[in-house]
């Protein structure tokens, strides 16, 4: 079984129903949501995940809900993403679902990352980690203030030009391929206008207000502002 990171065309081509591929705190993860019928039902779902998981050396990220199962699959950053062990994993848990009567959806998953425009990073970054009480990682040319626990959303900061507004946020959003032209138009029919198309879309409010709807699949442009 291969430890290497697998692209978002490897997903598709694994054919797993309910399951997306979306970035969460600088990695691709596998996303699915469990719709169980009572908080019990979610709990037992949870307990067998747990059993499997352990079988197969593994782990999932599970938040469980009176309704639901939230679940994320990732071999972390030694692999930098998802392999054929979380692959594995996730037709296991499909298989629990289904021998459980409960339906997996990822259509309502999405993870939102919160960008800052600024011409200097490492003058600002330190602050923000701190009256949020998180965890700064920076490097030459970047900086993430995240949540340690990796519940809150990531905020990242995004190099802009000198004459720009000095505070200029933005939000990211990651869904599925399938959802970025339904998110484009209810966005647009809801007043919105299209910024332009890259990996995804970028998208305005009525005052101009920026977000990205972002995605995997490659495009001739990149991901965000």
């Amino acid at each position: 079984m291969s430890t290497k990171a697998m692209t978002g065309q490897q997903i598709i081509d694994a054919g797993l129903g309910g399951w997306a591929f979306l970035v969460h705190y600088g990695l691709f993860r596998l996303h699915t949501r469990i719709k169980t019928e009572s908080f019990g039902a979610g709990l037992k779902i949870v307990n067998e995940i747990g059993q499997v998981a352990e079988e197969m050396n593994h782990h999932a990220d599970l938040d469980l809900r009176a309704s639901r199962v939230d679940v994320r699959l990732t071999s972390g950053y030694e692999a930098h993403g998802v392999t054929e062990l979380d692959v594995s994993l996730a037709r296991r848990i499909s298989a629990i679902a289904a021998a459980a009567g409960a339906a997996l959806e990822s259509r309502s998953l999405s993870c939102i990352e919160l960008a800052l425009d600024t011409p200097d990073h490492e003058k600002i970054a330190p602050f923000w980690a701190a009256v949020l009480d998180r965890e700064l990682v920076s490097g030459d040319d970047f900086a993430d203030v995240g949540d340690r626990n990796q519940v809150l959303p990531l905020i990242f900061f995004q190099q802009s030009g000198s004459d720009e507004p000095r505070q200029r946020w933005h939000l990211d959003v990651w869904v599925d391929p399938e959802q970025v032209q339904p998110r484009v138009d209810a966005a647009l029919a809801a007043g919105g206008t299209l910024v332009k198309r890259d990996q995804g879309a970028m998208l305005s409010d009525p005052d101009g207000n920026k977000i990205c709807v972002c995605t995997w699949q490659p495009t001739d442009g990149v991901i965000g502002a």
